[in-house]
């Protein structure tokens, strides 16, 4: 035993050290063939995220199976309609920032929006409308030149009392916008008879869909070919409806009253008699200049002419911004003289002759030109005067 005992000791370790080697084998085994067992990602072919990551899950909502809008229904029967109405339902359900300010933005201005729908008889379902166009951003302003809550071209607002100038332009008004707005899609529905091409009508012009209606021989908004924007536009402000309509349906959870609420102000009349600051009409109510043009959006220059003007300022500034105006003229007529254009006079031997520049001339009088005439009356301020 002595002769074979450190043999045997050595046979031992060795059997041993073999026993643990081939069990981390086993155990490398075991792991791999738990990942080789993974299932795999089709387009990859890569072993899909293991189990031990939570993996989100997208609900699917199904469009309603039936639907109304401004009190015409809408035939999702139809297949073609059906898909027509389900693209855009599927694109509104699922923009998930974008539905949140819609809701938010929609306490601001759907409340005094709804009073006017209901005072005028109109479907209340045309607020959507709104949405559709703007994102109720009364500042919006498309590549195209539409402008304002409700995206008016100029043509057609000025065709609807709304004032389009350079320094003024009434289309960014919420309140004087929407009047006009409801004015036209009224009479886009007398002539249509049909909210669905009153909206078309509205999107892509009367003229064209009377064309297409004249073309195509039918009269059924689901059956005309129209311009593609046009073609998804009513169904757009269907989806919009639908969502907004019900929103904890579709997984917002929203909270009414945590939105942005209306501005408390009041509509005040002036009358300029000289152009006047912006940013001393902004301190005679009591606001930055970047607070009065949030309240007056339709303020498009940082000089106002002479004429009549409505601003909205907060109801406890009405009276002392009145006030405060006027003292603004007082010392607005004293700041400049005027001059008469004498025959062979120019702007630049005028702008010479008081030390200042054509541009500041053009400027206070308001001058889209580089000429004037003789016998005409410029204004020069003083304070720039030799």
């Amino acid at each position: 035993m002595k002769r074979y005992g450190f043999g045997f000791l050595l046979l031992l370790l060795l059997i041993t050290s073999c026993s643990s080697v081939g069990t981390m084998e086993s155990e490398k085994a075991g792991e791999a063939k738990k990942l080789t067992s993974l299932p795999t990602q089709p387009s990859t072919g890569q072993p899909a995220q293991p189990p031990s990551f939570s993996v989100g899950i997208v609900p699917y909502f199904r469009p309603p199976s039936e639907f109304t809008f401004c009190g015409e229904p809408v035939p999702l029967t139809r297949p073609d309609v059906l898909e027509r109405f389900d693209r855009e339902f599927t694109i509104v359900v699922y923009s998930h920032a974008q539905v949140y300010l819609w809701l938010k933005r929609a306490e601001r201005y759907f409340p005094w929006l709804e009073r006017q729908l209901k005072a005028k008889g109109l479907p209340d379902d045309l607020k959507y409308v709104m949405v559709a166009e703007s994102d109720l951003l009364p500042g919006a302003k498309s590549p195209a030149g539409a402008a304002g809550i409700w995206q008016f071209i100029p043509s057609t607002g000025s065709n609807y009392g709304l004032r389009v100038a350079n320094h003024l332009d009434e289309r960014y008004d919420f309140e004087r916008a929407t009047e006009s707005a409801l004015r036209y899609l009224t009479d886009l529905y007398n002539k249509f008879h049909s909210w669905t091409l009153a909206l078309a009508a509205y999107n892509c012009g009367e003229d064209r869909v009377m064309r297409e209606i004249s073309k195509q021989r039918v009269k059924n908004y689901y059956d005309l070919k129209l311009p593609n924007e046009t073609e998804r536009y009513v169904f757009r402000i269907m989806a919009i409806k639908e969502v907004l309509s019900n929103p904890e349906k579709y997984g917002y959870q929203y909270i009414k009253g945590t939105g942005y609420q209306p501005f408390q102000l009041e509509k005040v009349s002036v009358t300029l008699s000289d152009s006047i600051s912006v940013v001393d009409l902004a301190e005679a109510a009591g606001l930055t200049y970047r607070q009065f043009l949030v309240y007056n959006p339709f303020v498009q220059s940082d000089t106002l002419p002479p004429g009549t003007y409505y601003f909205n300022v907060p109801p406890e500034q009405k009276n002392s911004f009145v006030a405060k105006v006027e003292e603004i003229k007082k010392r607005y007529a004293q700041q400049f003289r005027y001059h008469v254009v004498s025959k062979g006079e120019t702007l630049a031997s005028i702008a010479k002759r008081y030390g200042v520049s054509v541009d500041d001339i053009k400027r206070w009088n308001q001058l889209n030109v580089d000429r004037v005439v003789q016998g005409q009356t410029l204004k020069i301020k003083v304070s720039s005067s030799r």
